[in-house]
């Protein structure tokens, strides 16, 4: 039976991080990367081959990281390309990294994992590769994630947006379509992590230094109170591989507010409100909605609370599982 070892390099914080600990805390692999370097290094390409010359195993990374050699006995995991899809997150060695070391990995290596349907259409297009090399798994939602537990009360009703900076996540227009709902009673929008000098200046410019807050750093088991507390989540995302916060907020019992687009509609439809996140006007129109229609609100919420039970972890590693024991024998 041929071993298979793992890359727990990724491991820490959120996204691809959450998805190699929640790996490797349901997985017995049969050994572990030790390397100093980091996944992302430019250099791993050269560095993990030399520990793959030694250990002949079945390499397997959750990340998009992926050796020059020995990458026919390699499994690469590919959430998404927004790297190349999205301008503004690529750069001129990450396009040479995606169009000369993962294209030519997606070709010759054993498997590919993905977490949407999306990602797997647009992975097996980009790549020219059949769709059929590439298994979707799924992202699950820890347990930590469910109605019941601590509450984060800032002192006033507030619209959670968990995001980044990052220029697919939207945030100007989320910010715009907020500032145009006439009757808020009150809400704010807060987002997770830093104000940039940019954004301050946007908001201020609009009026909205007093309704609009950032949270900073969240530690990851605090995050769950973040959602309960809201009134709904907003990610009206430009481009997603998943969109974890969505269905996370939903586990928490929470109304959530997405994209028709990308994963998000995949995972989100029927299920959020759904909205077209290059319009102002309709993300407005959606959290209008959340703040005036109660019984929408009640109906999101129960159905969300039915969707999340539709995500673990236990069922993504029982995929991971599944073909893996194929590539055992």
């Amino acid at each position: 039976m041929k071993k298979i070892i793992f890359d727990k390099r990724w491991e820490g914080g959120h996204g691809i991080g959450r998805f190699s600990s929640e790996i490797t805390k349901r997985v017995n692999f049969d050994g572990y990367i030790k390397l100093n370097i980091k996944p992302t290094s430019p250099l791993d390409i050269l560095v993990t081959p030399w520990y793959l010359f030694y250990n002949k195993s079945i390499y397997f990374t959750p990340g998009f990281n992926a050796p020059w050699l020995f990458v026919n006995r390699s499994i690469i995991t590919i959430h998404d390309l927004n790297h190349i899809d999205i301008s503004g997150n690529d750069s001129y060695l990450k396009t040479i990294y995606y169009d000369f070391v993962l294209k030519r990995a997606c070709k010759k290596s054993l498997l590919i994992f993905t977490v949407s349907e999306f990602s797997r259409r647009r992975i097996a297009e980009w790549a020219g590769v059949s769709p059929e090399k590439i298994v979707v798994v799924g992202n699950g939602v820890s347990k930590d994630f469910k109605p019941e537990g601590d509450v984060f009360k800032p002192g006033y009703k507030y619209f959670l947006c968990v995001s980044n900076r990052k220029l697919h996540k939207n945030e100007e227009r989320l910010i715009k379509a907020y500032s145009t709902v006439e009757d808020k009673y009150g809400i704010k929008l807060v987002l997770t992590g830093k104000e940039t000098p940019e954004l301050k200046e946007y908001i201020a410019s609009l009026d909205l230094s007093d309704d609009i807050y950032f949270t900073g750093y969240i530690d990851e088991e605090k995050l769950p109170s973040y959602y309960r507390g809201a009134r709904a989540l907003l990610m009206p995302s430009l481009y997603e591989g998943f969109g974890l916060p969505v269905i996370e907020a939903m586990a928490c019992g929470v109304p959530t507010l997405a994209s028709n687009t990308t994963a998000l509609k995949e995972i989100a439809e029927g299920y959020s409100v759904l909205v077209d996140p290059e319009s102002v006007e309709d993300i407005a129109r959606g959290i209008n909605s959340l703040i005036n229609n109660k019984v929408l609100v009640n109906d999101l919420q129960i159905k969300g609370l039915h969707r999340a039970r539709q995500f673990t972890w236990d069922k993504t590693v029982s995929l991971i599982n599944h073909s893996l024991t194929k590539l055992r024998k």
